[in-house]
Order: C-alpha cells, then structure tokens, then sequence
C-alpha cells in the first residue's frame, strides 16, 4: 500500500487514527498493538511475500538486544554481530546480483545469477534496527520492551521511505501519557502537511515524471534541448516525489501525536554541495553521521583522515541507494566535491552569493542525471549531447507529457482556451516555473507546519481535493524501491 491510494487516504488512514486513539482509551498496550498490526497490514498490502524476511530481521535483531541487555554487555565486538547480519542481509539482497554480474564481467565467468526479490523498504528498516542495537549497547534505552521494539521498527509511516528515527526519541514519544489523547492541533496540522504532501507527489513529481520517461524512452531520438530540459525535470521530480512523501509521513504521524524528524530543508536553496546534504534526506546524513563518520574519526584525526572519512560516508551512501555503478560513482563524486569544498571553503565565501548558488545547483542536477541513468555510459552519452548543443528544438513527446486534464478545464473555465493553440509549450513553462517558485523561494513545509491561518487551510483544502482528483492509476515513489 503507498500513501497516494484511495484505500490509504480513505479507509486505512483514518481508521488507524481512529483505533490508535480508542485502543489507547482502553490500554495504552492496545494502542500500541493498534501502531503494529496495522503497520504490518501496510506492508502485506505492499508485498505480502516479505514479510518472512522482515520477520527473521527482528527475530534476529531483539534476541541480540536481549542478550547483550541480559549479560550487560558493553563490548563492540557482541555489538558486531547482529549489526554484521544486518549489512549481510542487506548486501546479500542488494548486492548479490550485482557482485556476480561484475565478476563474469571482467573475470570472464559465466556464474548464473539469483532469483532474489529485495524486501521492500529493507534500506530504511535495516538501518532502524542498526541504530536500535547501538541505543541499547550504549545503555540509551531504559528498556527493551517487545511492543516498543516493534512500534519503532514497523511504524507504518517511515517503515517503507523514512525517514529514519532515532530509536530513543520514538520510544519516548510512544510512551508519553499526554500524547495518548487525540489532539485536534495535530490533527489539524497532520492533514495539512498530508494535502501538501500528496500534490507534490500527484500533481507535481508524476507530472515531471512522464517527461522524464518520455526522454529515457526515447534517449537516442532526443535533442540536446530535450536532455537539458532532462536534466532539470529529474531535479524537480526526484525532490517533490521524496519530500512529497516525507510530508505525507509527517502528517499521518502527526495526526498520531508522534514527531517525525524534518528530512527536508529546502535543499536546493544551498550554496555549496556540504550545505546540500545538510538540506536534502537529512535523516540519512545524520545517520551516516552518527554511525559511520564519528566512528571512522571523524574530523578528529586530521585533514587526510577526514577526506578519506568523508568519501567513504558518501560511497556508504551511493551503495545503500542502489546496486548500479551509477550510484557508486555519484556517491564518490558528492564525496570529493564535499571535500573541495571543505579545502575552498574560505575562498567560496567571497564568490557572489547567486553565483555559488546556481553553481551547486548544477552541480547537483548532473549528478541527478547520474542517479536516475540506467549505466554511466548513458549519462556521459546525454551530458555529451547537451555540451554539443547541435539542436536546440524541443521535441513534441517533451512537450505533450505536460498536457493534463486539469489545465484544460482551468482553460475553459477562464475562456482562454486560445492559449495552449497559440503559445508552444505553455504547460510545460507553468509547471517548470511553478516548480522553480515552490523550490527556491518558500520555507519547508514542515517550517511552516503550525501556521494554521484561514489562507494556509484554504490552500492545504485545495490541494487534498486537487491531489485525489489527480490519484487515477496508483503511482510509485522513487524511494520505493532502495
């Protein structure tokens, strides 16, 4: 099941809410029993298949916490362990196939690959259970309760995409007598971050997303203005398609009176590719953070360490989104230009602010190019025809995929139908400059989460109703698969 359903937003949404709050009237135990049948209902609903191997995880993972609780063990090495299996289910789902296809590749073998269907949201609730063993080795849980344990690992609003939550600060949270009670401030706030949330994801990024698919399918036919435009419509995708979907987990956690951390912070407002990653997915920066860059050194042990601490943090990252030698590289690379920015950073203080801007913002859209490119090869063949620039057109397949049934009532409506017969182009034009607004000018959403005047509710009111006109056939997020 994904957010942007019928069945999500109609039936199983606000009847959780519902259950969650009248469990907790009876037990707060059943609350919490509401939190996890539900949550595996979700994901049943996602791919049923998976739950064996979800299951065998926290099998694994709560008899270690148990065990390192009940001996008081504080010793890294039985800390290793569960956190080994971890990584090594991870790798084996993720990698496996991929480990294979570059051994018969430059070894010459013919090794046969294997049938692995990869768990759906293993990424995110791997690294939940890694931080939840690390909170428990370093005595930062007062307990290890089951029901607790289980609440944090499958919440169904971060379970699949995120973000990811410090074990003790969830744990707290669901634990707290004041939050039991619905709260009709939250609520409030919950369905106003959820409307948001959908229409970037409805409206905006599954817009953007068919002319992203038009260009790939038709890569060898594109223009060199096609690829750039490529180039920018991926940008503004991947970001109203992920944080569309933090919003929306927002929400429905905060219609739970539970606090998810902001994941988004305008990122493509920064100035320089560290500030970047301070904006962009920041559950998984401080994640990499905490439990990879700290523990490799840090910046503790001089400027060479701290190079070499901080592109291994970014190949961490690379790898965890994805078995591709396209994700590989694109981690590396945010690695080094994070470091030439660390050496220059003094120097990019006295370039002309917009400049330093627009700067990274090319940097990261080429980057993006990489991200979304099914081999590094195809991202230099596009990046080769844009820097040749010899048609400057702009195809009709481009064009079209911007065409949507909403704009031509909005016509109508306004009697101006004679503007997309006399204007090229016009659709496409108001969805990139909308999207550019959206990005660059206001706060984050969740910044804004409390503002709860006559004007925000009305836009939030439009916005729900717009985003379940536009639902149709049941689209997927881009995070869906890491």
């Amino acid at each position: 099941m994904q957010f942007n359903s019928y069945d999500f937003i109609f039936y199983f949404m606000p009847l959780t809410v519902l259950l969650y709050f009248f469990g907790n009237k009876v037990n707060p135990v059943v609350g919490k029993a509401v939190i996890i049948i539900s949550s595996v209902i979700f994901y049943s609903l996602g791919r049923i298949e998976m739950l064996s191997y979800i299951g065998v995880s926290i099998l694994i993972n709560y008899f270690s916490v148990l065990l390192i609780k009940k001996l008081s063990i504080r010793n890294r090495v039985v800390m290793a362990f569960p956190i080994v299996i971890n990584v090594g289910l991870l790798l084996y789902f993720k990698y496996l196939n991929f480990a294979i296809t570059n051994i018969n590749l430059f070894y010459g073998k013919e090794y046969p690959l294997r049938e692995i269907i990869l768990p759906l949201g293993i990424s995110f609730y791997t690294f939940q259970q890694i931080a939840y063993v690390v909170a428990t080795e370093r005595g930062e849980l007062k307990n290890n309760d089951l029901m607790d344990y289980l609440a944090y690992i499958l919440y169904f609003p971060k379970l699949v995409m995120g973000p990811i939550v410090d074990p003790v600060d969830f744990i707290s949270q669901i634990g707290e007598g004041d939050r039991k009670k619905p709260n009709v401030k939250n609520i409030t706030v919950g369905i106003k971050l959820f409307s948001l949330g959908l229409i970037k994801k409805v409206l905006i990024a599954d817009t953007f997303a068919k002319a992203v698919s038009w260009a790939y399918q038709n890569i060898d036919a594109t223009t060199a203005m096609d690829c750039v435009l490529l180039v920018l419509f991926y940008t503004f995708e991947i970001y109203f398609d992920f944080s569309g979907y933090s919003d929306m987990a927002v929400g429905v956690s905060s219609m739970l009176n539970i606090d998810l951390p902001m994941n988004f912070n305008s990122p493509y407002k920064a100035v320089s590719i560290r500030d970047f990653w301070k904006r962009w997915h920041m559950s998984l920066t401080g994640f990499l953070t905490k439990y990879v860059y700290i523990p490799l050194g840090g910046s503790r042990r001089g400027k060479a360490f701290t190079y070499i601490n901080t592109v291994i943090v970014f190949l961490v990252s690379g790898l965890w989104h994805g078995a591709n030698w396209t994700f590989i590289l694109w981690g590396l690379l945010h690695g080094v230009l994070s470091c030439i920015d660390r050496t220059f950073d003094k120097y990019e203080e006295k370039i002309f602010l917009p400049m330093r801007w627009l700067g990274t913002f090319i940097l990261v859209s080429i980057l993006w190019l990489l991200f979304s490119s099914e081999t590094v090869e195809q991202w230099q063949a596009i990046l080769l025809k844009i820097l040749l620039m010899q048609n400057t057109t702009i195809s009709d397949g481009m064009i079209n995929s911007f065409k949507i049934v909403e704009s031509q009532f909005i016509y109508n409506m306004l009697h101006m139908k004679y503007l997309p017969e006399n204007m090229r182009g016009l659709e496409m034009t108001l969805f990139t400059l909308g999207a550019a607004i959206t990005s660059f000018i206001p706060e984050n959403n969740l910044k804004n989460r409390e503002r709860l005047g006559l004007t925000s509710m009305v836009l939030a009111s439009v916005a729900f109703v717009w985003g379940v006109l536009c639902l149709g056939s049941e689209s997927i997020f881009v995070y869906f698969g890491f």
